[in-house]
């Protein structure tokens, strides 16, 4: 008897599955070969874009929900022909895009705006941008027309060694954004999340990761916008294992920052970067200050008897006048934090700097310097350098 029970269980359970079986794939038969014109029109994009059919149970049954939520897509949610300016944010999925439309009464349900988008692979090509829609169009048209934005952008490039302030004043005449209200948010240090980011001082501003290059924005850009891709730009440059590198050399990668923005500032031979980094590093690790001009300049500021912020020269009395934590020639150890944007060059020079054990240069010539491992050696070279015509 109880082999009996078994077996019949076990007959009526393959009869369920069986049942179940063709019941949908009758009615997935029917839904992908048998639909008519309307059906098709009220869950796809019509003529515009190709008529969807299923191609699987997961498609099958998306497709009979939407087919039953045919009112909610076709029908708008209002008759007011008014336009009305929507922007899709860089970043932004089809969630909270569906979300934001809802919310300005652009659509009824976000839910179902989501997978008619997903049902039409529409779900990843929404263009962040600038559109103009109105509340008498229905879920299709309001799909259609975020597929093309009116997407207008600018073209900017940062150059190496720049300060916060710089950035901030090109931005500004390139009318990119509000300068000001960038470097509001450089020195607030707040709003952006990355990688690069995780060894940054609590309190730091954004100085020294305005990586250099050149960036296309849309024309409404926030500071966030552009920082994030000065960011990911920096990333994509630098070496991967850049957190590692910066170990290797007894620093955290804020502070490579530090020295490599000293470095592009002192730099000006392409091939000496390697071998300033060199001094730098040889200086930390004997306790020496570091004795370097540009923070000397950066801790000085604006200038405004020449319009400048970077004043040159600097005297041996003002080296000794400039009371401030960057300035390099009171105090030891490396400054608070970048002076400016270092390039992926200078990066990559205190990240693998050349192996000497130099501890003095000294500017000469056209833009090179000569370099000293002892002081009197050094200052043969000042004297020499001052000589030369």
């Amino acid at each position: 008897m109880v082999i009996l029970r078994t077996v019949i269980r076990a007959v009526i359970f393959i009869t369920a599955i069986g049942a179940i079986v063709v019941i949908l794939g009758t009615g997935y038969w029917a839904f992908a070969s048998q639909r008519n014109e309307k059906t098709i029109a009220a869950i796809s994009m019509g003529n515009d874009f190709a008529t969807h059919s299923p191609q699987n149970l997961e498609e099958f049954l998306l497709g009979l929900y939407l087919q039953n939520k045919a009112d909610i897509i076709n029908i708008p949610i209002s008759n007011d022909p008014s336009p009305v300016s929507f922007t899709v944010e860089m970043g932004e999925n089809a969630r909270m895009v569906a979300a934001r439309l809802t919310e300005l009464g652009f659509i009824k349900d976000a839910y179902v705006f989501r997978l008619f988008l997903q049902y039409n692979g529409m779900d990843s090509s929404l263009e962040a941008g600038d559109y103009e829609l109105r509340r008498n169009m229905n879920m299709r048209q309001i799909a259609q027309a975020l597929q093309k934005a009116n997407f207008e952008e600018v073209v900017i490039t940062i150059p190496e060694g720049w300060r916060a302030e710089q950035v901030a004043e090109l931005l500004t005449k390139a009318q990119v954004m509000d300068g000001n209200y960038f470097l509001g948010v450089v020195r607030q240090g707040t709003g952006v999340e990355h990688p690069l980011l995780a060894d940054r001082p609590v309190g730091a501003s954004y100085e020294g990761y305005l990586f250099p290059d050149t960036y296309r924005l849309p024309i409404k850009a926030k500071p966030e916008d552009l920082l994030k891709r000065m960011l990911e730009t920096m990333s994509a440059k630098i070496p991967p294992n850049v957190l590692e590198l910066s170990k290797q050399q007894g620093h955290t990668f804020y502070e490579v920052l530090i020295l490599a923005s000293i470095v592009e500032r002192e730099a000006v031979l392409p091939t000496e970067r390697p071998t300033i980094a060199s001094v730098y590093l040889n200086r930390i690790r004997q306790n020496m200050p570091l004795q370097a001009d540009p923070t000397v300049q950066y801790a000085m500021g604006y200038q405004p008897s020449t319009g400048q912020w970077w004043k040159t020269p600097v005297t041996l009395e003002e080296y000794a006048a400039v009371n401030s934590p960057y300035n390099s020639y009171l105090f030891s150890g490396l400054p608070p934090g970048p002076i400016a944007s270092p390039g992926v060059a200078s990066i990559n020079a205190v990240l693998q700097p050349e192996t000497t054990d130099y501890l003095f240069f000294m500017a000469c010539g056209e833009g090179g310097h000569v370099f000293a491992t002892d002081f009197e050696t050094h200052e043969v070279n000042v004297a020499k350098c001052q000589g030369v015509k």
